[in-house]
């Protein structure tokens, strides 16, 4: 089926009042999240004009982890993503509710102690 095809299928079953199953929303719901939170660690990276590899050895991580964090492949721990925003310099902002999701990163006010 082309995109076109598929895109007038989608905008039919939408103005037909089509609801999506709930497990579809929710799997699209992660996925959205994931790629949010790739973007976010992506853009604070490259701001700070580090590679990957040099994003990795500050949080004790392999260049290839943090291209499946980027790539939307993984989904870090909580504990990961503080060391993340550390590595970065970075405050990590996720805000979540049942039909937004948005997230960003600030950067740190200071650096001390060898630290971000």
């Amino acid at each position: 089926m082309s995109h076109t095809r598929w895109k007038t299928l989608r905008e039919r079953k939408l103005t037909e009042g089509y609801t999506e199953p709930e497990v579809i929303a929710e799997t699209r719901r992660a996925i959205q999240l994931s790629m949010a939170l790739a973007e976010a660690v992506y853009d604070r990276r490259t701001e700070l004009g580090l590679t990957q590899s040099g994003l990795a050895e500050r949080v004790g991580l392999t260049q290839a982890k943090i291209s499946r964090i980027e790539g939307s492949d993984t989904v870090p721990t909580l504990p990961l993503l503080a060391r993340l925003a550390d590595a970065l310099a970075a405050t990590l902002d996720i805000s979540l509710d049942a039909d937004y999701t948005r997230t960003s990163t600030w950067a740190a006010p200071t650096y001390s102690g060898g630290r971000w």
